[in-house]
């Protein structure tokens, strides 16, 4: 896989207000995303709800991407956090049958506050790698309640060609530094977030995920684009609209809540949740709109209209 500097979306899954795969929907947002550059993952835990998809609805989904976006723009698979290798080896296996570029590997959860040892964690790792046929891109990820230590990575990397990168997501920046020192250029390193956007580049890494690209992407790939170009005023106005964006996002606990109702605003198709995730209260969906409004108001961004 090439090693060029590019930005993703985590994307959210489309439903219809049955609670249905919305399949058309989800190639409006496919395209609207992809037609910028932008890669994709799909079926995320958050905020693409990948837990409550069935295992044929991750068919259709990860096949329906492959169809949309080969050829067009990177598009990779997400997946969930799972108990244990075998559970994961599941989603995986429909990624390769669709044809995905990569996947990514997300750490353990062992439930019930349990923090796997590293001995528990590398194993779960080399059955991964040992098994998988396409790219492996491995998380790293606070939110699971412990991130990777360094010293494993340095020995998967050692021992593995088929890892294509790792996705960090760690408030803590001297880790992040520490991690691509020690990644040292044998494979890709993206954030999770805009906000370390900036530090990963500057540190030499490849790019960042976040969840604005699935109403904004341009503005998203334009800090890309003009830190490949040297245009530093371009870069820094593209990452004040996308933090300012961020910023938008008062409803802890999940991205898509806020997102999906940002969709119904604007008219977007997709925007039911699934159990057990609850829509806004209509004072929250209310204050959604409002700042929609605001930031066009600020920005200038117009935003994509149903």
């Amino acid at each position: 896989m090439s090693r060029q500097l590019n930005a993703f979306t985590c994307t959210i899954t489309p439903f219809d207000d049955t609670g249905a795969l919305d399949e058309g929907a989800w190639k409006a947002m496919l395209r609207r995303i992809g037609g910028t550059g932008m890669g994709v993952y799909a079926g995320s835990a958050s905020p693409g709800e990948g837990h409550s998809l069935t295992l044929a609805e991750t068919e259709t989904l990860y096949g329906t991407a492959v169809d949309t976006l080969k050829g067009v723009a990177p598009v990779r698979a997400m997946g969930v956090e799972p108990r244990h290798a075998r559970q994961l080896l599941e989603i995986i296996h429909i990624a390769e049958r669709a044809g995905m570029e990569a996947m990514q590997i997300y750490s353990l959860d062992c439930g019930h506050g349990n923090v796997p040892r590293e001995t528990e964690l590398e194993t779960y790792f080399c059955q991964i790698l040992d098994t998988i046929t396409i790219p492996a891109v491995i998380s790293s990820h606070i939110f699971n309640g412990y991130v990777l230590p360094l010293e494993m990575v340095d020995r998967l990397l050692k021992r593995y060609d088929n890892i294509a990168g790792f996705n960090v997501t760690h408030t803590d920046i001297p880790y992040v530094t520490r991690f691509v020192d020690t990644v040292d250029g044998r494979c890709d390193v993206h954030v999770g977030g805009a906000m370390q956007a900036l530090t990963i580049l500057a540190l030499g890494g490849q790019g960042f995920l976040c969840t604005e690209g699935a109403i904004i992407p341009a503005v998203c790939m334009e800090v890309i684009n003009a830190f490949s170009r040297g245009d530093q005023a371009a870069m820094f106005d593209a990452y004040a609209t996308q933090m300012r964006f961020f910023a938008l996002n008062r409803y802890a606990g999940g991205s898509m809540r806020f997102l999906k109702s940002a969709m119904q605003h604007l008219g977007l198709p997709g925007s039911t949740l699934r159990d057990p995730f609850l829509p806004l209260t209509d004072a929250e969906h209310q204050a959604v709109a409002v700042s929609l409004a605001d930031f066009t108001a600020r920005t200038g961004v117009q935003l994509p209209q149903g």
